[in-house]
């Protein structure tokens, strides 16, 4: 049957049975696992490379010798409650803890090593990075900030992950360290309510209790009442996964629908000429050379400035159609490319291809997955492979695991 008869047969059926299958198709799995996966190893590594690159710069931008002083930062927190366990003490010790575990969570949310519960800690380092100075940033640390919160909803770890081939193991899992993981995080957690004139936005504090509550509740099912009450858990989880997943496209469809509009109104993105100027100054010029070969050209200008506008405000409306999307996603991507290389930009622009990853066909992603391990294997002959007759990880349930 092609797909002509499928949508004839899909128009011909009764109005409930479509609704069931819809809701069928909404509840019974995790849409998008590949995209989730890439979204999280885009933004998880966008964060770690920043973080490593700034590190000789760590105290400065964040820490005790920075220009916005601790007693400023305090003074700003209690005003806008945003949240930050860095303003639990001006030590350099514990600043240094707070970023090094950003590192290790960025490294461990990358490989998809206990991704639920690096997920949290992941957002838990960003939020107290960023919003300890929140004068800190090029535009990239936005949707760094929104995705860290998004991810911790979604089940970005059922594909390309070490949970993934965990769970794809023969035989029960058996998991010693969850429970002790759940524990420790319990102390964190007691600790952050102790302070929480100190840690900022309140909501956010009940978020994470619900979501160390939510682990244990997890973990009971799936030891104790493996039937019925797990289905339920697997439905509830996929709900809450794709309901996210559609909420992180509207808003990287609402970044470039804004930022499209905004450039209609200013009069050089109008004549053609906006992008001349950024490439004559120094602060955004890493490769002067061809800034310089690019800015001679009045016609590339002119073409890339109504290029870029052109792609903004079109990317939002070519969604329901796959051909024109996909060539509008590869243009935006090389945009972003564009700016990383001409306007030294780079942590900006891989924050935004990892957010427009969540928008690429599946099919393209498992041929990039099947290449990556191709090459994978020729590194690492005994990289161990899933047994044959196995389920891929995204069709299985999750691990019976307390933490992860």
């Amino acid at each position: 049957m092609n797909r002509s008869d499928t949508r004839t047969r899909t128009r011909t059926e009764p109005l409930d049975r479509r609704l069931a299958r819809a809701i069928q198709r909404v509840t019974a799995a995790a849409l998008g696992p590949y995209q989730a996966a890439v979204v999280r190893i885009g933004f998880a590594a966008a964060w770690l490379l920043f973080l490593l690159r700034e590190f000789p710069h760590r105290h400065e931008l964040y820490g005790p010798d920075g220009p916005w002083s601790w007693d400023m930062g305090q003074q700003l927190i209690a005003n806008n409650h945003a949240f930050t366990v860095l303003m639990w003490s001006d030590s350099t010790v514990w600043f240094e803890t707070v970023y090094a575990l950003a590192v290790l969570s960025s490294v461990l949310l990358l490989i998809g090593w206990r991704t639920r519960t690096m997920s949290v800690l992941f957002m838990v380092g960003v939020l107290s990075l960023q919003n300890r100075s929140i004068f800190m940033g090029d535009g990239g640390d936005n949707v760094v900030h929104l995705m860290a919160i998004y991810l911790v909803l979604t089940r970005c770890g059922r594909v390309w992950s070490v949970d993934a081939r965990r769970a794809a193991r023969p035989g029960p899992t058996r998991d010693p360290l969850g429970p002790v993981m759940w524990v420790v995080l319990a102390f964190g957690l007691v600790a952050a309510t102790l302070f929480i004139d100190r840690t900022g936005e309140p909501w956010l504090l009940v978020l994470l209790w619900m979501l160390w509550a939510a682990q244990g509740l997890w973990w009971l099912v799936c030891r104790y009442a493996p039937g019925e009450p797990r289905v339920l858990a697997d439905v509830l989880a996929n709900l809450v996964h794709n309901a996210t997943l559609v909420v992180i496209m509207a808003e990287v469809c609402l970044i470039y629908a804004t930022a499209g509009w905004y450039k209609i109104q200013g009069s050089r993105w109008q004549d053609g000429t906006a992008l001349y100027y950024p490439l004559k100054l120094d602060y955004f010029t890493p490769w002067p050379f061809l800034s310089d070969v690019l800015a001679a050209s009045g016609l590339m200008v002119m073409v890339l400035t109504y290029g870029t506008v052109f792609v903004q405000v079109a990317f939002p409306f070519t969604l329901f159609n796959r051909r024109v999307k996909n060539v509008l996603l590869v243009a935006m991507m090389l945009e972003h490319a564009g700016i990383a290389l001409l306007l030294g930009l780079p942590f900006f622009s891989l924050a935004m291809i990892a957010a427009d990853a969540v928008f690429l066909p599946t099919v393209f992603l498992l041929w990039l997955g099947a290449r990556v391990r191709r090459g994978r294997d020729r590194l690492l002959p005994g990289t161990r492979r899933v047994p044959p007759g196995r389920r891929p990880a995204a069709e299985e349930p999750g691990p019976r695991t307390l933490v992860g």
